[in-house]
């Protein structure tokens, strides 16, 4: 059968770095072919130079045996390959079937694209309407409008970047019916995921990456999430460890937590109540859009709470902002990284600068001092492996995954009593996970409390010593992890609590 695609040793090169060297890999009609490696491996530069974002140096691609050089990913689409990317890219303001318009060539009047949107949804499995307004959609429901945007315009190959990243264990069931239904119609999918298990189930094929070289293939089903994840790193995974730890006096209290949403499409927390001990780590699950940012903020201080309703080591900090939160030793990390975590065009030493000025001694009266700055950003890169050229480098220059090692590791380093962390290992690869959670666990081992807030259940069921759920504001009463299945949790997440889960 002659290749749907076929990358024939395809190079790119930036400044001090080969992204992609000499790149060969073929998939098939149908196939579900994954794309593994750990960041900084080489597999967005690839997948870009596929959907016509990036122009190749060196090698050819080539499509149903002819060649294939999209200019721009309109190009791409017209030959049928679409895309759909980790970050959705889609207006809240709007309705389903106007994002869907948008992103068409071609669209039609919006009666017939609702009527084809419904067709798609049946056809697939994807239940959406097509005049609902996107802000009021789920996170799942989000990734179904960028799917289906893609399938209406019949894509040969379908490329997906970190697809299960936000959903919960029932919505990644559907996401998987879909792309079997998709793969049976012939229909070839390159699906990159750090989730090996996920991998094991779906794909057919895997080509791994290492430093921009393809270093192997293996067929997943055959092969364990271990092996995989060895390949990916070129070296022997460990597994994170916690020696048992004796909790200590409560840290951090939250009283009947409730605040209004910050935006229209926002979440309010309403009555969000419980404690953590020194040594304790609280994991919070919740399918992003719950109010997972909205608690973050609440607990950093960049929104005020009402006196009464948050409490750190007995004294009340509602009316007290991150610079006093932080001087008392409540750190976060929030999710989104290039924005809020971190200053997109500042250089690496600027964004230690941003957290770290207070509590690592980095000014003296106004004065910044920026040698200490740029050691404490050395200390970072180097503790926690950031793979970049060096501290000077603009943080909107490093791999998603680097930079989340670099936002956790400057807040680790800061030595906090009580830290909260958003996604703490989205998109970041199996080593680089493993590396932040054991940093996490060796945190509480030396007495911090730890909360970690994470749709990804396997790291809160490895790492938590109690268990929450986020659903629409509301916080569930944390109960102990141990026992707690995958399927329980995944209801919990989705808004059954008590018996209905003590009876799954």
């Amino acid at each position: 059968m002659t290749p749907l695609l076929s990358l024939d040793n395809l190079t790119k090169a930036y400044p001090g770095v080969v992204a992609n060297d000499s790149v060969s890999l073929k998939i098939a009609p149908g196939e579900v072919h994954a794309l593994l490696g750990e960041n900084g491996a080489g597999k967005s530069t690839l997948v870009k130079m596929i959907y016509g974002l990036v122009k190749p140096d060196h090698g050819v691609m080539q499509m149903h045996g002819a060649p294939y050089a999209p200019a721009e990913p309109r190009a791409a689409r017209a030959a049928g390959v679409g895309m759909v990317f980790q970050h959705f890219s889609l207006f809240d303001a709007l309705s389903v079937a106007e994002n869907i318009a948008l992103g068409m060539e071609n669209a039609p009047k919006l009666g017939a694209l609702s009527e084809q949107i419904r067709q798609v949804s049946d056809t697939y499995g994807l239940p959406l309407g097509p005049d609902r307004i996107v802000g009021d959609l789920s996170a799942g429901e989000r990734q179904r409008v960028e799917i289906i945007r893609c399938l209406l315009q019949d894509p040969k190959l379908l490329i997906m970047d970190e697809p299960t990243s936000v959903l919960t264990p029932q919505e990644v069931d559907i996401l998987f019916e879909t792309l079997r239904k998709l793969s049976a119609d012939g229909t070839a999918i390159l699906y990159i995921s750090h989730k090996l298990e996920e991998i094991r189930a779906l794909c057919d094929a895997a080509t791994v990456l290492r430093l921009g070289k393809v270093v192997g293939t293996c067929i997943p089903r055959d092969t364990s999430a271990r092996d995989m994840a060895e390949m990916m790193v070129g070296k022997v995974l460990g597994t994170p460890t916690r020696a048992g730890v004796t909790l200590g006096d409560t840290v951090l209290e939250l009283k009947g937590l409730s605040l209004p949403s910050p935006s229209a499409f926002g979440m309010p927390l309403r009555n969000i109540t419980f404690s953590l001990r020194e040594g304790e780590v609280l994991g919070i699950g919740g399918v992003a859009g719950n109010g997972q940012d909205e608690l973050l903020t609440a607990l950093s201080g960049e929104v005020l709470a009402p006196r009464g309703m948050v409490h750190f080591k007995g004294i009340d900090i509602g009316p007290s902002g991150p610079n006093a939160r932080r001087l008392k030793g409540l750190l976060t990390a929030p999710e989104e990284r290039l924005g809020h975590a971190a200053a997109p065009d500042m250089s690496l030493t600027e964004n230690a600068m941003l957290t770290g000025a207070a509590r690592e001694g980095l000014e003296t009266r106004g004065f910044l001092n920026w040698p200490a700055a740029r050691g404490f950003a050395e200390k970072i890169i180097e503790v926690f492996d950031v793979r970049t050229p060096g501290p000077d480098n603009a943080a909107r220059s490093l791999s998603g995954g680097n930079l989340q090692k670099f936002v956790i590791g400057r807040e680790v380093l800061q030595r906090p009593e009580v830290l909260v962390v958003n996604q703490p290992t989205w998109g970041v690869d199996a080593s680089a996970a493993a590396a932040i959670r054991q940093a996490l666990l060796d945190l509480a081992e030396g007495g911090a409390a730890v909360i970690v807030i994470s749709q990804d259940l396997d790291e809160l069921m490895e790492i938590s010593d109690r268990f929450a759920a986020l659903n629409e504001g509301c916080l569930s009463e944390p109960c102990s992890t141990k026992g707690l299945t995958v399927e329980q949790i995944g209801l919990m997440m989705g808004g059954a609590h008590g018996m209905e889960v003590a009876h799954v």
